[in-house]
């Protein structure tokens, strides 16, 4: 697989939301998002601008009740399409580690693009609430990302204002999924003494 084929496109419609998505792993960071939740939208594009992934997304999500499942469907989505543009991970880095602070804010994330979704996270944020976007779907955005990307992700937060904890966090995983996504030119096949990271 060639860098340039790393793409994909997926469409997810339920009784909660209607997604469309397609995402460019070896992209220049632009993004064009429409989630109906403005912060949300802002952690998007912060992603996809700090991870160089070319990102179009869509989502109309039964916002009337809260923002939960949009935020979790379209994690659900976009680790489905990290899934599919990786195909077999041939050649990629697989491991990597970031700590980006945004002011009085650290978030530390390591990742292992594993095939063997696992999550783990460490902290707390400091509001409940920033905008109509619920502090905590920032984790279990990054967990349902892992799940349905196949990563084991490590993730913490540490600070004083949900915002940045939030900013921070969603910026330290998109570093840390581009650096282990990259090809390695000096590999050949999988990073994995088994030959595989899809079984």
């Amino acid at each position: 697989m060639t860098t340039s084929e790393r793409r994909a496109t997926v469409t997810r419609d339920t009784g909660e939301t209607e997604i469309d998505c397609t995402l460019t792993v070896d992209g220049d960071g632009s993004a064009t998002v429409d989630t109906g939740i403005g912060f949300f939208d802002h952690m998007l594009t912060a992603f996809a601008r700090h991870g160089l992934f070319d990102l179009e997304l869509e989502c109309d999500g039964d916002l009337e009740i809260d923002d939960h499942h949009t935020v979790e469907d379209v994690a659900i989505v976009l680790g489905s399409a990290f899934d599919e543009a990786l195909g077999d991970r041939a050649g990629i880095v697989r491991y990597a580690d970031r700590r980006v602070p945004l002011d009085e804010a650290v978030a530390d994330v390591v990742v292992d693009v594993s095939g063997r979704p696992r999550f783990y996270f460490d902290g707390t944020f400091s509001q409940d609430q920033i905008g109509e976007f619920t502090s905590d779907m920032a984790r279990h955005f990054a967990e349902s990302l892992a799940m349905n990307a196949g990563l084991t992700l490590h993730a913490g937060v540490t600070g004083e204002n949900a915002h940045h904890e939030a900013e921070a966090l969603f910026k330290a995983l998109a570093r840390s999924l581009d650096d282990a996504t990259r090809v390695d030119e000096r590999r050949e096949g999988a990073p994995s003494t088994k030959g595989t990271l899809t079984e």
